[in-house]
C-alpha cells in the first residue's frame, strides 16, 4: 500500500521543482519532507527525484509513479467530499469521447447537473480505448465509447456514421504515393480501421499528423495537410467526404456504446437514460 501523505509530499517536490516550497505547501519542515521522500524511494524500491542543489525534477521512474500518485489523491479527495455530503446524491465519474464533448452533450449534462445540485458530475473527454479500460478498472461510473460493431454488452448502442475526409480547398489527390494520415495517438478505434483499409488495399501510407485534439485534427484536414477519418457530427464545412468513387473504401463498422459500472447509482442510471434519449435524437436526425 502507498502512504497518501508520502504521495502528497513527493506530488509537491515536483510540482513546486524544490523541497522547499514543497514543504510550504504540506506544511512541514524541508527535513520531514525529504524524509517521506526516502521513505517512498524506499517503498517503491526506485530512485525517484534527480536532486542537483536546489533543483529537483523527476527521474523516469518518477515520471511514471507521478500520474498515478494524483489519481490517487483526487480519488482520495473525492473520497472525502461525498463522505463529508451523506445527504446528497454522491458523485458520478463520466466518461465521453471528445466528439461528443465538443457537441450539444455539453448543455444536457449542464441541464442534468442544475436538475441535481447534491450531486457532484465529473466528466472526462478521452479516447476510446482509455474510457473502456477506465470503466473496467471501477474508475468510470458511466461510459459513453466508441468500439467496433458487434460486441456484446451494453445499456444501448448505436451504429456510427463516420467518413473519410479531405480538404475541401487543399484535397490530397487520391494517386499520391503514400497516403499521409491524421489522427489520435496509437489505439485509436478509427487510425486502426483507417490503416487496416489503406494495408487491406496495399497502399502506402504514412502518419503526416498526430494529436490528442478533435480540434486539431480538424484543423489538419482543413488545411490540407492528409486525410483522416472522422464521425459525421465531427465533420466541418472546409471538409469534404471521400468515397469508393475517390477510391477509398468504407472503414469496418464502428458503433457507440453506452456502459454503466455494476454497482451504478440511482442518479448514475439517471444520467444514462438522459444520455441514451441524447443518442436517439443524433441518431433519428441523421437517419
Amino acid at each position: 500500500m502507498l502512504d497518501l501523505e508520502l504521495l502528497r509530499s513527493f506530488v509537491s517536490v515536483v510540482e513546486a521543482g524544490g523541497f522547499t516550497r514543497a514543504s510550504e505547501r504540506v506544511h512541514r519542515t524541508q527535513s520531514t519532507v525529504s524524509q517521506q521522500i526516502k521513505r517512498l524511494e524506499e517503498d517503491v524500491g526506485q530512485v525517484l527525484l534527480h536532486r542537483d542543489g536546489k533543483d529537483v525534477r523527476p527521474t523516469e521512474a518518477g515520471e511514471r509513479l507521478l500520474s498515478y500518485a494524483r489519481r490517487l489523491l483526487s480519488l482520495a479527495e473525492e473520497a472525502r467530499d461525498v463522505l463529508r455530503q451523506p445527504d446528497g446524491e454522491g458523485a458520478i465519474r463520466l466518461g465521453i469521447p471528445e466528439d461528443f464533448a465538443a457537441y450539444r452533450l455539453a448543455k444536457l449534462l449542464g441541464a442534468f447537473s442544475r436538475s441535481h445540485p447534491g450531486l457532484r458530475l465529473d466528466v472526462r473527454a478521452d479516447q476510446s480505448k482509455n474510457l473502456s479500460r477506465d470503466l473496467e478498472r471501477g474508475e468510470l461510473d458511466l461510459a459513453l465509447y466508441k468500439r467496433e460493431a458487434g460486441e456484446k454488452g451494453a445499456i444501448a448502442v448505436w451504429p456510427e456514421q463516420v467518413h473519410w475526409v479531405t480538404s475541401k480547398s487543399h484535397p490530397i489527390n487520391a494517386d499520391v504515393t503514400s497516403v499521409p494520415l491524421i489522427g489520435f495517438p496509437l489505439g485509436c478505434l478509427y487510425r486502426a480501421g483507417a490503416i487496416h483499409a489503406l494495408e487491406s488495399a496495399g497502399r502506402p501510407w504514412h502518419m503526416a499528423y498526430t494529436s490528442s485534439s478533435l480540434a486539431g485534427i480538424q484543423a489538419a484536414v482543413a488545411a490540407g495537410m492528409g486525410l483522416s477519418i472522422l464521425s459525421e457530427m465531427a465533420i466541418q464545412t472546409d471538409h469534404r467526404v471521400l468515397t469508393t468513387k475517390d477510391g477509398f473504401a468504407p472503414i469496418n463498422r464502428t458503433e457507440v456504446a453506452l456502459m454503466a459500472s455494476p454497482d451504478a447509482s440511482p442518479a448514475t442510471l439517471r444520467l444514462a437514460d438522459r444520455l441514451a434519449e441524447f443518442c436517439d435524437d443524433v441518431q433519428a436526425k441523421a437517419a
